[in-house]
């Protein structure tokens, strides 16, 4: 994207999130719900599609790019980054990486036009490592399509999709991380039946859900890339774009929190002065401008390095490990500079408390981030002979 319409877009974004959903928020957080109007509004400002292809009715912002868009959703509840954050992440990066010219056509256009994507991988014993995924798809016919059956959990968007990209075993393997196919199940087949949301501690507006597949049959050229066993690889790829994703929105949250606890300690007295005139709470700011300053950069360099092709393993991690654990730390720091108006619902900060908790936990717990890297650094370091104990 040129920089003078990635500038027009960045303004965009922001005006849009700051005068239009901030005000909202307590109306998203009571229903449970995106008001149908900031839904279309998203869908006509391309945010459906933003990091999709150009030629497929997206606007092709690279990671970096990206990055920076969600520092502004990240501003407000995560339930408006949510409602597009498949299609532009995890469910749509699997269709721009691996889908065949005939699927990305099909499905692309659709997406970036405000159709709904899921990314159905993760199941009952298979969250952050899928090596225990269960769900199978057998070949059935002379037409060769596949017969799916399985359960996934903790889908975001499933009982909004429109398209469910679903990770299940094709090999002879019942374990690992081999033998894993991906394909495109598009909603309504027979079979396929989505259970009710889920109540969760935070991020309303956020929907997901369990999703089971009773040999929903599929044709055959629903097999992503045409390639069976590729599936593992596919969605690692596209996980760890979103985990640098996933660092900048808790860049854009801890953001909010800082202004509202400045603010508040500004205004808030005890003892007849403003409670930002203690030192302890001073030291409370400074500790959440830190770290929000910190993750800032890593969030831009970790992008940087993605789209050069520099580090696509490392610096992801790094990134959503401290970043995740970043915004949760910020949140608990602005509750208690709050005091008791800080636990009281319709407080922002509170909100935020609940709804960062969350990024430790989805694409790759901090636990799983921590493998990651630390594999990652031994395999550079540790000699071919032994090596393969380290992968």
């Amino acid at each position: 994207m040129e920089a003078a319409d990635f500038k027009a877009v960045l303004d965009s974004v922001r005006r849009f999130v700051r005068e239009d959903v901030v005000p909202r928020e307590d109306e998203i957080e009571e229903s449970d719900a995106i008001p149908e109007d900031v839904r279309r509004k998203a869908v006509d400002m391309g945010l459906f599609g933003y990091t999709l292809p150009e030629e497929y009715g997206g606007l092709g912002a690279s990671l970096s790019e990206d990055v920076r868009l969600a520092f502004e959703f990240g501003y407000t509840t995560p339930a408006f980054r949510s409602m597009f954050g498949t299609n532009n992440g995890i469910a749509g990066q699997v269709l721009v990486n691996a889908g065949t010219e005939e699927q990305q056509r099909h499905w692309l256009p659709r997406l970036a036009e405000g159709a709904v994507a899921s990314f159905a991988l993760t199941e009952a014993e298979a969250g952050s490592d899928p090596s225990g995924l269960t769900t199978r798809a057998v070949r059935d016919g002379e037409d060769g399509a596949y017969v799916i059956s399985g359960a996934k959990r903790f889908i975001t968007n499933a009982p909004l999709a429109d398209l469910f990209v679903v990770f299940a075993r094709t090999g002879e393997e019942s374990r690992g991380t081999k033998g894993i196919s991906v394909f495109l199940v598009e909603r309504g087949l027979p079979g396929l039946t989505v259970g009710p949301k889920d109540r969760k501690t935070g991020q309303a507006g956020a929907w997901t859900a369990e999703v089971f597949f009773d040999d929903v049959r599929v044709p055959k050229d629903s097999l992503v890339g045409g390639e069976e066993g590729a599936g593992f690889g596919t969605a690692m790829k596209s996980l760890v774009r979103g985990r640098v994703h996933i660092a900048a929105l808790c860049v854009g949250m801890a953001e909010r929190i800082l202004e509202e606890s400045v603010a508040y300690a500004a205004s808030n007295r005890q003892g007849g002065r403003p409670i930002g005139e203690f030192q302890l709470v001073q030291a409370m700011l400074a500790e959440i401008k830190t770290g929000l300053y910190a993750g800032r950069a890593m969030v831009l360099e970790a992008a940087r390095q993605y789209d050069s092709g520099e580090d696509r393993r490392i610096a992801p991690s790094a990134a959503k490990l401290f970043c995740s654990e970043m915004a949760s730390k910020a949140a608990d720091l602005a509750v208690q500079i709050h005091g008791g108006m800080g636990y009281m619902r319709g407080t922002v900060v509170e909100r935020c408390f609940r709804d960062a908790r969350l990024f430790r936990i989805y694409e790759g717990t901090s636990e799983i981030q921590q493998l990651i890297i630390g594999k990652a650094l031994l395999k550079d370091a540790t000699p071919d002979a032994v090596r393969k104990d380290v992968k």
